[in-house]
């Protein structure tokens, strides 16, 4: 039975290339990067031209890169730094659907004495401009809000919310781990002072991310040790999972100038459409507002998410019903409900997310079986 993978927004398979170029680093160039032998000098290269290539997908200097574990950390150390940067600030601010890997770090200094301030959003899971104008405090210490939420696909305008944060005199960080690879970014451009990415959300490996933080402001390290990344992350570095994700940054760089995010937006539509068309009952979240183009969050009313994904699983369709960090969780998703998503809907959500591995056949595929698939759950559900 042939494979079909849709749930691209919790991770990407890994690019033949970048396959290639971390196993050259495994077999060849496994020095230590800071030795001062040939072996570690090659290594040393490996680490320096994948900076290279992910500050060409940032359009940042290199310097301005420092490598980590992920998104989850580079998003940990951005508040971190922000924090231990200011101790007389007591207030951050972020939104009611930000990724975990934020929330969690903010409910840690909730209960260290912080006021932490979560901005709503509206029922397409907009966020309005004037709240985080109002919201910004003498004492505020930092704004952290998403480029791209990881279950939906609803862009933010970065560039305005910078703009806010930069006249306030407020530091910004953004998660961009779900735009990386699916739009531009211009990090020096963006008025943001910490970006967070990670590697498998764009055809790199797992384990690897990276943290762009603007020359001016402070970074403090995680992972305290030796001098690796400049003094900001200590700990030998991972030379093949930089290798391969400094390669797929390269890749999306050029996917994306040969016009790839039109022909994702021509089958997410397909996608969409399909799915209104066939299904009874049935809603785009986030519909209205700007999207990623690979990702659709749809829910059927009076349906099973668990039951549906399993049963796409079992005709060979990979799905999710919202983050991959929650897919133990039989819980509807929080970034639903606070969309105002109604309850007879939350229950039944499907989270479709594309890359540009996937085909137009794929999703006709799935379009032939989704339907029915809707239809059994919601016979079993009422």
């Amino acid at each position: 039975m042939r494979r079909i993978y849709l749930d691209n927004n919790a991770t990407t398979p890994l690019l033949p290339e970048v396959v290639e170029v971390m196993q050259q680093c495994l077999a060849e160039d496994f020095g230590n990067p800071s030795s001062g032998h040939s072996f570690g000098e090659a290594a040393r290269r490996r680490v320096e031209t994948g900076r290279q290539q992910v500050a060409g997908l940032l359009q940042c200097a290199p310097d301005r890169v420092v490598f980590t574990s992920g998104g989850s950390e580079a998003n940990c150390q951005a508040i971190f730094s922000a924090v231990m940067a200011r101790p007389e600030g007591r207030h951050l601010i972020a939104s009611a659907v930000e990724h975990p890997s934020v929330t969690a770090p903010l409910e840690f200094l909730r209960r260290q004495g912080y006021e932490i301030e979560l901005l709503p959003v509206d029922g397409a899971g907009r966020l309005d401009p004037a709240l985080l104008k109002n919201a910004i405090r003498p004492d505020t210490v930092l704004v952290s809000l998403m480029a791209a939420n990881n279950e939906t696909g609803v862009l933010w305008d970065v560039a305005e919310v910078g703009g806010i944060c930069r006249e306030r005199e407020v530091l910004f960080h953004c998660d961009a781990v779900q735009l990386a690879g699916k739009e531009e970014i211009d990090a020096e451009q963006w008025p943001v002072d910490y970006l967070s990415l990670a590697a498998h959300k764009m055809h790199g490996p797992k384990g690897c991310g990276a943290l762009y933080a603007r020359r001016s402001v402070p970074v403090t390290p995680l992972v305290m040790g030796a001098g690796q990344e400049a003094g900001r992350r200590a700990g030998t570095e991972n030379v093949a999972g930089i290798a391969g994700f400094g390669l797929a940054c390269e890749l999306a760089a050029a996917y994306l100038a040969a016009g790839g995010r039109e022909s994702m937006a021509a089958m997410g539509r397909r996608l969409e459409e399909g799915l209104l068309q066939a299904c009874p009952e049935v809603r785009i979240n986030g519909e209205g507002a700007p999207r990623l183009t690979n990702t659709a969050n749809v829910s059927f009313e009076y349906c099973s998410s668990a039951q549906m994904i399993q049963d796409l699983d079992e005709l060979g369709f990979a799905v999710s019903a919202h983050a991959a960090c929650h897919s133990g969780d039989l819980d509807p998703s929080p970034v639903l409900a606070a969309m105002a998503v109604p309850e007879t809907f939350r229950h039944g959500t499907l989270r479709i997310s594309l890359s540009r591995l996937n085909t137009a056949s794929e999703i006709e595929a799935l379009l032939a079986v989704l339907p029915r698939v809707a239809q059994n759950s919601r016979q079993g559900f009422v």
